[in-house]
């Protein structure tokens, strides 16, 4: 697993293929499918509407489609889905994604005092925390997200930047690859939280830039169009059904959605809980905490890996409803 904690601190991304068997990626298609057509027709209010990036989203009126269009549904735990928010649960808290996201959440540290060992701060069931589970879906019309940071907006200054990012600040706006000239001893950055798309169909909506996600944006970077189709140094991420990403959430990266392409692709995010308000604002933006104390995760239980589930989702809810407590009003991380 510190192969994967390696591939994060270098690149920002890591991709785990083929994390679904085959009965149940056709159960997660089926609740997918109804999900989206529940809300395409204007009968579920959490939805992110075509034209807006990011939170808040206009709600549509009951039994009217949005005039917008959608290009994601929000809270695909929320008890109002009833056994459809039973099978996206089982996919969040299945032990192939936590365990990933055990392992990326674990903190390597070099310990210089001891022979330059190292040692490693596991992360555990114990530490995780309920965040996001959402579904990024195909637009009705062709829509493209801008360039971006989750937790970074486009107007910080470098010093801004590299602050959000957990990184020494540079010498003037950095050079022309964003890096400081300060050649000091990069540290490991620690995680607490990582995210994922789980496409249900073939994915390359995704466009990241390797690792960005330690270094401030560069000149080119920062003058350069919202939606710049040809980003020097992008990639696309090229996803099949049933594979997983995990990525830093402030590596650059933008979406491109296409009309004549389906996509229903499983967006979550977990925590670790030494975030603490750390994550307040990213998690608690979205609306989850007026409805998550009211998830029933019984089922669980009834599937693989019975009892041992259905706990580890009852502790991680009660850890981000603990959170919401604590956290009071948290505004918007971003606006647009």
């Amino acid at each position: 697993m510190s192969s994967l904690r390696a591939a994060l601190a270098e690149h920002g991304y890591v991709i785990q293929r083929q994390v679904l068997s085959a009965e149940e990626l056709e159960a997660l298609r089926g609740a997918a499918a109804r999900t989206t057509a529940r809300a395409r027709a204007g009968n579920w209010p959490d939805i992110r509407t075509v034209g807006k990036q990011f939170p808040p989203w206009p709600k549509p009126v009951a039994g009217a489609p949005p005039d917008e269009g959608i290009w994601g549904v929000q809270g695909l735990l929320h008890p109002e889905l009833g056994a459809d928010a039973d099978i996206f649960a089982a996919s969040y808290f299945n032990d192939k994604v936590m365990d990933v996201a055990k392992a990326l959440l674990t903190y390597d540290i070099r310990n210089e005092d001891e022979d330059g060992g190292e040692k490693v701060d596991e992360c555990t069931d114990d530490d995780l925390v309920l965040e996001l589970y959402n579904m990024l879906v195909r637009p009705q019309t062709d829509f493209e997200l801008e360039w971006h940071r989750d937790d970074v907006p486009r107007t910080a200054t470098a010093e801004e930047e590299a602050a959000k990012l957990g990184i020494p600040p540079p010498e003037g706006d950095g050079d022309a690859n964003g890096a400081s000239s300060k050649k000091a001893k990069r540290k490991a950055k620690r995680y607490w939280n990582t995210q994922w798309n789980l496409p249900l169909y073939p994915d390359d909506s995704l466009i990241v830039i390797p690792g960005s996600h330690i270094r401030v944006r560069t000149p080119a970077e920062r003058a350069t169009a919202p939606c710049e189709p040809d980003m020097p140094g992008q990639l696309v991420v090229h996803l099949g059904a049933g594979d997983v990403v995990f990525y830093d959430n402030n590596i650059l990266h933008r979406g491109v959605y296409r009309a004549n392409k389906e996509r229903m692709s499983l967006h979550g995010s977990v925590g670790h809980a030494g975030g603490g308000r750390f994550r307040a604002t990213n998690v608690l933006q979205h609306g989850i905490g007026g409805w998550v104390d009211r998830c029933d995760f019984s089922a669980l239980a009834k599937g693989p890996g019975g009892d041992r589930i259905r706990r580890r989702a009852e502790d991680m809810r009660a850890r981000l409803v603990k959170l919401g407590r604590e956290s009071g009003d948290v505004g918007y991380s971003l606006a647009g």
